[in-house]
């Protein structure tokens, strides 16, 4: 695409997927506290404050031996039954998951990812471009769409949904879309701006983060347009900033009207979801689309968000969920890599407020992610992540590598899930023992791998693409 210009803050706002805002910011020369960490830090406390917590229990460190010890793991291995209504009765037929679907779904949003409010405002799409391009041998059409969100309750707080829609060129059917929670480093073209990024210091220069290496095979959008399936790109943040001070900006602040949110209001995990709702919302409109199967995909903080989307919205058809750790598909009861303390200091804006009170507690936490699974059945998910840490160096610390998701924990949290896509009719993983690394678990309607490169979907995708034939058949 001609005069393009390559977007710092996409990078930027994803703190380069693995440590995020504070990550970023520890890695500046000592200087006093910026504006952005000042703003995350009052508005933790505010919450913190509202709930009546006076200090968080401290988190696991990254490059501690003591945080990859499988030997003390789950101190809490008997997890809540996703098949056991609240009342006590058993969920012995498919007739009955709905009625208990709905009670997940309530402990979910009021506990963990915050409620959505009821009335949300009005997306309304347009076409800002259409181009003709290439992927690998495949001739394409790439859309440029832009979402605004009607503002006319805060008219000073504009939200714009930015999306890249790319399909093959002369298909004779709708095909398959793969929707990806996406971003980082994305070019966009000339006339479409992205908004004010909240979680950059005023004043400051933006990072130039290094562009990955490229793959040495095709890239996973060649390889989905090989399949005769298209693919679209949401700019995450152009839903919802990735820092607590971007809380009063974006969809949430749009709906609060600039300002702070309440301790039952929802996070940017659930914000970043709703946000793929609307694109399905337009998908159900282009032509050029079969929006009964749309997939989603997202990568570690945007894994969480994809599988948070997929148990939100049952038009979803499959997801591809990579290294997505606390918050998506790894469990919350397991010590092992990142825990709820991690997550409720350094990225409580992901969550609910309510989630800040399980920072050691976690066994009071009413649901687990086992269950957040079980809210995609029977739709088929497959869950993947990178290899454990490396031995330990001669100064006694490790480099964790993906081992900080807990590969393991989302396995487990798939093996739990298995039950309620069997209720169901589906199979599960159809194994309870942890595969050797690039074993790929896949004959069910839940898949599994873990590869030996690190915090990196890219190993898994051809796996992934193999698996999604089953469902995403295109008869273009």
């Amino acid at each position: 695409m001609s005069n393009c210009r390559n977007v710092w803050w996409a990078g930027t706002v994803a703190a380069v997927a693995l440590g995020g805002l504070p990550a970023l910011l520890a890695q500046a020369p000592q200087q006093p506290p910026n504006p952005v960490q000042i703003a995350n830090e009052q508005e933790r406390q505010r919450e913190l404050d509202l709930l009546g917590i006076t200090a968080l229990p401290r988190g696991a460190s990254g490059n501690s031996p003591e945080t990859y010890d499988e030997s003390v793991a789950n101190p809490y291995p008997k997890l809540p039954d996703p098949l056991t209504m609240k009342d006590g009765r058993k969920v012995t037929t498919a007739a009955m998951w709905p009625a208990r679907r709905a009670e997940l779904l309530e402990d979910f949003e009021r506990e963990v990812y915050g409620r959505r409010p009821k009335a949300l405002p009005k997306v309304t799409w347009k076409v800002a471009s259409e181009t003709e391009g290439r992927e690998g041998r495949r001739t394409t059409i790439t859309k440029w769409l832009i979402g605004h969100v009607d503002n006319s309750a805060a008219p000073t707080i504009n939200v714009d949904i930015i999306v890249s829609l790319t399909t093959p060129k002369n298909s004779n059917m709708p095909v398959p879309v793969m929707l990806q929670f996406g971003g980082f480093g994305m070019t966009l073209p000339d006339g479409i701006t992205p908004p004010p990024n909240p979680c950059i210091p005023p004043g400051a220069t933006p990072p130039n983060f290094p562009r990955p290496p490229a793959p040495a095979g095709p890239t996973w959008q060649e390889q989905v347009i090989e399949k005769h399936w298209g693919y679209a790109v949401m700019h995450t943040t152009s839903v919802q900033a990735d820092c607590g001070a971007g809380l009063t900006s974006g969809i949430i602040g749009l709906v609060n009207k600039g300002q702070p949110r309440s301790i039952d209001d929802w996070g940017a995990l659930s914000a970043w979801g709703w946000g793929a709702s609307k694109v399905i919302d337009y998908l159900e409109t282009d032509k050029a689309v079969d929006a009964t199967r749309v997939g989603v995909q997202g990568h570690s903080r945007y894994g969480k968000a994809a599988l948070v989307a997929m148990a939100l919205d049952e038009r979803i058809a499959i997801g591809y969920i990579s290294s997505s750790g606390h918050g998506g598909a790894k469990l919350h009861r397991r010590k092992y890599g990142e825990r709820i303390e991690n997550v409720a200091s350094a990225f409580y804006y992901w969550m609910g407020g309510n989630y800040l009170k399980y920072a050691g507690n976690w066994d009071a936490l009413p649901v687990d992610s086992h269950e957040l699974i079980a809210l995609c059945a029977p739709r088929p998910v497959f869950v993947s992540a990178g290899r454990g840490p490396d031995p330990v160096k001669p100064d006694g610390t490790v480099q964790g590598n993906d081992a900080w998701v807990d590969p393991k924990g989302s396995f487990l949290a798939e093996v739990a899930a298995g039950p309620v896509y069997e209720l169901l009719g589906k199979k599960g993983l159809g194994v309870t023992e942890f595969p050797p690394i690039d074993t790929a678990i896949s004959e069910g309607d839940l898949g599994f791998r873990q590869h030996t490169e690190g915090h990196t979907p890219g190993p898994t995708w051809p796996t992934f693409i193999e698996f999604a034939s089953r469902y995403l058949k295109c008869s273009c």
